[in-house]
């Protein structure tokens, strides 16, 4: 592998394995899966309920430990690093949204969006003023004095995608970000996450169990019993 394509590998992972301890009579939720996230890629990730694809998601936002193979994150060894090394190289590298939007009910828009900002110790006027960028960046510039309860389900959704992207991760996480959407808000929604894949370059890793969502990704990758068994375009999967 050359220099240029190392540097552009956000994710590798290689024979990674993770096995439960408490699990018996179950098989591996991963059972020896490499695969590779490069910068600037939209992946979708399927699979039936037990697949691995959740413990996969989880191992790569390093909220769990394979119990075998690597994973190097952004060129780190995941497994070298101790417990505020590890802290860190997730709230600098990682961007998390989720099914529930988990926005705080009595802070703005535009206060839930510099939130991890003041954990970063970003001064208040620099983390106005990002926050305020990112949320139009997410259609939202109008509405930042609106509180979680004044915005509609699509529109909180959309702060929390502002909210994990204002301390410019290299990874965005996104785990079922549709699921408690209806059609038409949850369209809206994926094409602000195709949008700033494509004019911005963020790099977007994405749980779904819905095909119609997976296919605005430009990558499917699809686990079953713990093994991928597929990986390439949306449009190529059976």
């Amino acid at each position: 592998m050359d220099r240029a394509h190392a540097a552009a590998t956000l994710v590798a992972v290689t024979d990674l394995s993770k096995v439960y301890p408490n699990a018996i009579d179950t098989p591996p939720a991963l059972a020896g899966v490499s695969l590779q996230v490069r910068q600037g890629e939209f992946v979708a990730v399927m699979g039936p309920s037990g697949s691995g694809k959740s413990t996969f998601m989880n191992i790569v936002g390093c909220l769990d430990a394979p119990t075998g193979g690597s994973y190097r994150l952004d060129g780190t060894d995941v497994a070298a690093l101790d417990h505020n090394q590890l802290a860190e190289l997730r709230n600098r590298t990682l961007g998390f949204v989720f099914q529930g939007f988990n926005l705080l009910p009595r802070l703005t828009a535009l206060e839930n969006v510099m939130l991890p900002m003041v954990y970063a110790g970003v001064p208040r006027a620099e983390r106005q003023q990002r926050a305020q960028a990112m949320l139009e960046a997410t259609g939202l510039g109008t509405l930042g004095n609106r509180r979680p309860n004044q915005l509609s389900g699509g529109q909180q959704q959309r702060v929390a995608i502002a909210r994990a992207l204002v301390n410019h991760p290299l990874l965005l996480l996104a785990d079922e970000p549709t699921g408690n959407l209806d059609s038409q808000t949850a369209q809206d929604v994926m094409n602000v996450f195709a949008r700033l894949n494509r004019e911005q370059g963020i790099t977007v890793l994405l749980v779904t169990h819905e095909p119609d969502i997976a296919q605005y990704a430009r990558r499917l990758i699809k686990f079953h019993d713990g093994h991928v068994i597929f990986a390439g375009a949306p449009a190529e999967a059976h």
